[in-house]
């Protein structure tokens, strides 16, 4: 306690210096200004009725179509796009949105999942005495309040644990932390504290001892990203906004002023991805919200235009939950190049990231081998030496793109913004890029005012702050009990439905399929270890997802989680897809390829394969050669020099053990590297050199063949299931 006192009067010795830089005086009118939103029911400020479901999509197509034109035609469906047909649309303008992949198929899907102000940011506002970053921060600040409130079920405070290896930095970081409290000011989730070391170790057990003096907790935002921007454009759309994925923009349409003789953008011309239609859509202003390909809209309009978009690339990698406690992240706020990494609890796994790199605009960045190592080997920094990080357990990877912007309306073109900016070309096109996650909301308002004013356009004032999203309306914490006792779900399922989908969780349990068992009676699961139930497949076809890959990433997070069970999951939902959208065998047989493919190369199991190829070096002691060898040759009892299904079926029967074949194909074929059928010698020593390095981990096929050597002789239940192993 005496202590703690002490680190509380250093950290005030100087405060009032950075309290005048900062005018911390507004702080009290900014509570007074702001503090109650939350508790405003926006729907009420709004006019525009609200449909009890949303559209179809051949609905929506179809009002693109026939529309004779829109106020409002918004480019891009991420977080900011949609931001941006929900804020026109409870305007009153005559809204519509375009996406040509799926909704939060880019950026929005692939962040670190937190909704945040920026702790990094104010430091470095308070080091470079910049009030711009200053500012960013407190709007952020503010919207992250506002969207813990408008999407209870998506998101949740989450504490921080920062911790603290060297005396001097204990209050350096407890003042830097207070500070981001202070801008919060009646918005702050929860007051930071200072945790002694044993009490740091008692709540992160896994963290390193050594040297550790204490650490301080915090408390920011965490949400399911892609749900999240779904919950904001299926919000847009019930209030009337004609949002369609899947429909791209091939150009922009222009007409010439006839009072000034311009050329003004007034549409665009568009292809209806699935269907290959064209046609055109008009529109009085159109809005280019397009991340990272911003630029590439922009030249549609004008091809001299420089571009102002400076890609940047976070890969993020997933490893099991028994990483990190249930409840608790950890920051670690300087790294060996100086980057912060965020190690985090989602979804009961471990998500830890992120880096920085700059990289080339694409549709399907794929993380590199170069970067999950770099963020393992942080990890490693941070975690007890009792701790193995191992490779093997990740469990996907992904790249997202960030798209920081050099604002063009500034002298300085070469600086890189990190607020965002609002610009309208001289034929009226208004872009809005940059900016964070968690500003989707005020960005999206200042894109509106900016298009209002520029297209004079009849409308009002924002009505979004504490308009609440889909889901959210009903929802309450304990919703999932009432899933469970109406609907016989199991309570993980009930769980995670009511956290997905809020108050239209009830939609989905009433399309679950009776299981024939005894418990649970409805909710047959795509894989045993999560809680994802075959009928969301179903609901997300509603929902608006055509494509395998939307329900395994977007509609599901299975692909973000676990590739391996993505991949196992994909077979049935594909199924269910072809059967409610009629598809061919063919085309069935096209997704089940193309979702792989996404899996492979853009989820990490490219960089999973690259961990145990047909040319992986074998270091292995001759002892364990020889002891590899004798486990192989039990399966191989007829000394081809591999083995097939037949051979692990025999050995299993001779201990009365059965399995099915399917699943014995599914435990062979993560093993068998050059894709004939069979594993050969050489792939299983490899397999196994690779385990010792923990580079894989996980293996179904080397537990299996353990299991049935030390148990030949009796009857025994042989695993099965992932272990929690992955990458």
């Amino acid at each position: 306690m005496a202590f703690q006192k002490a680190v509380k009067g250093t950290a005030l010795i100087g405060g009032g210096a950075i309290a005048t830089v900062f005018g911390l005086s507004q702080f009290s009118q900014y509570r007074n200004k702001h503090g109650a939103f939350v508790h405003v029911q926006a729907a009420e400020a709004v006019t525009v009725p609200i449909k009890n479901h949303f559209p179809t999509r051949e609905q929506q197509i179809l009002a693109l179509q026939t529309t004779s034109e829109f106020d409002v035609l918004v480019i891009g469906g991420g977080a900011t796009g949609c931001g941006c047909a929900l804020d026109a649309v409870t305007r009153g303008l005559k809204t519509a949105l375009l996406e040509r992949d799926d909704f939060s198929s880019g950026t929005s899907s692939r962040s670190t999942k937190l909704i945040h102000g920026g702790v990094r940011y104010l430091q470095k506002a308070i080091m470079k005495l910049d009030f711009e970053q200053y500012k960013m921060v407190k709007e952020a600040l503010e919207e992250r309040a506002n969207l813990l409130e408008i999407a209870p079920h998506l998101s949740a405070p989450l504490p921080i644990m920062l911790p603290v290896y060297k005396w001097w930095q204990l209050p350096y970081y407890w003042f830097g932390i207070k500070l981001y409290d202070l801008v919060a000011g009646s918005q702050c989730l929860k007051s930071s504290y200072v945790l002694s070391k044993s009490r740091a170790l008692e709540l992160f057990p896994m963290l390193r001892k050594d040297k550790l003096v204490g650490a301080i907790v915090y408390y920011d935002g965490q949400h399911n990203d892609a749900r999240m921007n779904l919950a904001i454009a299926l919000t847009a759309a019930r209030y009337g906004a004609a949002t369609a994925n899947y429909a791209e923009v091939l150009c922009l349409l222009k007409t010439t002023d006839p009072a000034s003789g311009k050329e003004r953008v007034c549409g665009v011309r568009c292809r209806d991805v699935l269907t290959g239609q064209e046609f055109d859509v008009k529109a009085k202003c159109v809005i280019n919200a397009t991340g990272p390909f911003t630029d590439s809209v922009r030249k549609m309009d004008d091809q001299e235009v420089p571009n102002i978009c400076q890609p940047s690339a976070g890969v993020h990698i997933v490893m099991p939950g028994y990483y990190s406690p249930d409840n608790m992240g950890l920051l670690d706020p300087a790294t060996s190049d100086g980057r912060v990494i965020f190690f985090l609890p989602w979804e009961k796994m471990t998500i830890a990231g992120t880096t920085d790199s700059p990289t080339d605009v694409t549709s399907h960045p794929i993380p590199t081998e170069e970067d999950i190592n770099f963020i393992l080997n942080e990890v490693r920094n941070y975690l007890s030496v009792d701790v193995e990080v191992r490779r093997g357990d990740v469990l996907a990877a992904w790249s997202g793109i960030r798209p920081l912007v050099t604002d063009p309306n500034s002298k300085d073109t070469q600086s890189i913004s990190r607020n965002h900016v609002v610009t309208i070309s001289d034929s009226g096109l208004v872009t809005i890029a940059g900016g964070k996650w968690t500003t989707y909301r005020a960005m999206a308002q200042d894109t509106i005012d900016a298009a209002v004013q520029a297209h004079d356009l009849k409308a009002g004032s924002s009505k979004t702050i504490g308009l609440q999203l889909q889901g959210a309306e009903d929802w309450s914490p304990t919703l999932y009990i009432r899933l469970v006792q109406d609907y016989g779900l199991e309570s993980e399922v009930a769980q995670h439905l009511a956290s997905t989908y809020g108050d239209k969780a009830f939609e989905v349990a009433k399309i679950a399929q009776v299981t024939g068992k005894r418990w649970p009676i409805v909710g047959k699961r795509l894989v045993s270890e999560f809680p994802y139930i075959e009928a969301e497949v179903v609901y997300g076809v509603k929902e608006y997802a055509r494509t395998a890959v939307d329900m395994i990433s977007r509609r599901t997070r299975l692909a973000f989680l676990n590739v391996q069970a993505a991949e196992e999951a994909l077979p049935r939902i594909v199924d269910i897809m072809g059967k409610e959208l009629n598809w061919s065998e063919q085309k069935k047989k096209e997704e089940l390829e193309a979702a792989k493919k996404f899996l492979y190369y853009e989820m990490g199991y490219k960089v999973k394969s690259d961990q145990l190829t047909d040319s992986s070096e074998i270091s292995l002691a001759p002892s364990d050669i020889e002891r590899y060898k004798k486990r192989f040759h039990m399966f191989d009892k007829d000394k081809k020099g591999f083995i097939t299904i037949l051979d692990v079926q025999r050995v299993l029967e001779s201990i009365s053990v059965q399995i099915a074949e399917n699943t014995l194909h599914d435990i062979l074929n993560e093993v068998d590297l050059n894709k004939n059928g069979q594993v050969e010698l050489n792939e299983f020593l490899q397999l196994m050199s690779a385990i010792q390095k923990g580079y894989v981990s996980g293996s179904r096929l080397a537990v299996l063949m353990k299991t049935a050597e030390e148990n030949l002789h009796q009857r025994v239940v042989i695993p099965v299931d992932r272990s929690g192993g992955g990458l």
